[in-house]
Order: structure tokens, then sequence, then C-alpha cells
């Protein structure tokens, strides 16, 4: 295809796609003449990704929570008034349990969140999202709000739909590679036929 140069790294392919000038140059290099598109695109969804980081960062007032932090206080503002466990935020976040205990602990740490003991298991514990966290969720909410609908200026529902399936999409095949590395690693025995 055909390349038409913008300023600076963004460019148009002579369909009016956008590429990022500099990507799509290590990535030729990188693949040797092979195809680069698949790279490009995955190069591309960590370029929006941080844009899309930065914006929310930047809406966070300087309170600093990393985008992290603020996805497990979201989670436990909508939870049962007994909160989540560690283990249920992990997997709803699809990150470890030693990941979350972090987050938990930053958030509990600025009076967002708590620890409370589990009700029906002494040995567990819950976190819930404070009054200070619901306020902070609050006053968060109106610049995010302008920041995303900055972000996504001029997309139509249709864009946005599509863009939401094609990122889970990745997140499916992901998590399907990853169950499937799982099951079938070489360091394992062979597993009997069931």
């Amino acid at each position: 295809m055909k390349e038409v140069h913008n300023s600076g790294s963004l460019a148009r392919d002579s369909d009016g796609s956008l590429y990022d000038h500099g990507v799509r140059a290590s990535m030729q290099a990188f693949a040797a003449g092979g195809d680069t598109l698949a790279l490009e695109a995955a190069a591309a969804v960590r370029s929006a990704s941080q844009a899309v980081d930065r914006l929310r960062s930047q809406g966070a007032g300087g309170r600093g929570l990393s985008a992290g932090a603020l996805d497990v206080l979201a989670r436990l503002s909508t939870a049962p008034e007994e909160g989540l466990s560690i283990g249920e935020l992990a997997r709803a976040a699809g990150v470890s349990s030693r990941n979350v205990t972090g987050l938990v602990d930053t958030l509990e740490r600025d009076g967002l969140a708590q620890r409370v003991q589990d009700r029906h298991d002494r040995r567990s514990v819950r976190a819930r999202i404070t009054p200070a966290g619901h306020d902070w969720l609050t006053s968060f909410r109106r610049p995010t709000q302008r920041a995303m609908s900055a972000v996504f200026q001029g997309f139509t529902e249709d864009d946005l739909a599509r863009l939401r399936h094609l990122c889970l999409r990745l997140v499916e095949n992901q998590q399907r590679i990853e169950q499937h590395l799982a099951t079938n690693r070489p360091d394992q025995p062979d597993r009997p036929a069931s």
C-alpha cells in the first residue's frame, strides 16, 4: 500500500488508514521482509491503551491511582456490602492475587478501601469500599467522562462497539492460548485419555 506521510509519527496509507511510521519502519526491519500488519496492530493497541490510561490518570487529579487500583475500586463500588475476597477481585480483573493484594494495600493506605474479616470464614479477608472511596469515585466520574468523550471524539456508537469487540477478541484469544499452554506443558507428563 502506498504511504502518505503526515507530520509527526502518524501517517495514512493510500486508503486513509492510520499507521505509525516509526513502528512500521522498525517492524519491517524486525520482520525481515515478512508481513508486519499483526505486529503493527499490537503496537497500536498498546499505544491506544497508554493514551487512555494517561487521560484517565489526569482525571485522577494527582491522587496517583494506577489503572489497576482504579479498576479494583470501581469493582468494589458495585460489590455486596460484605465486599469481595482477594481471589474474587483477582479473577474479575484477570490478574494474580498478589497483584490485587498490592492494589488493595494502596487503596487501604489512601482510605479508599478497607479489609474486613469474612463473616463466613474467619481465615479469609474481604475488601470493601469506604465512604471516602465512594466520594473519590464520584469526584472522578465527571473528569473521566469528559476525557473519554474527548479521546473517542468522532467515533460512532458502532465504532465503539466494534472497537470493544475487537479488543475483547484479543483477550479471548490470549486466554485460550494460556489455557492451551497450561494444559499442554512439555514439562508435565502426558495425561491419560479419559
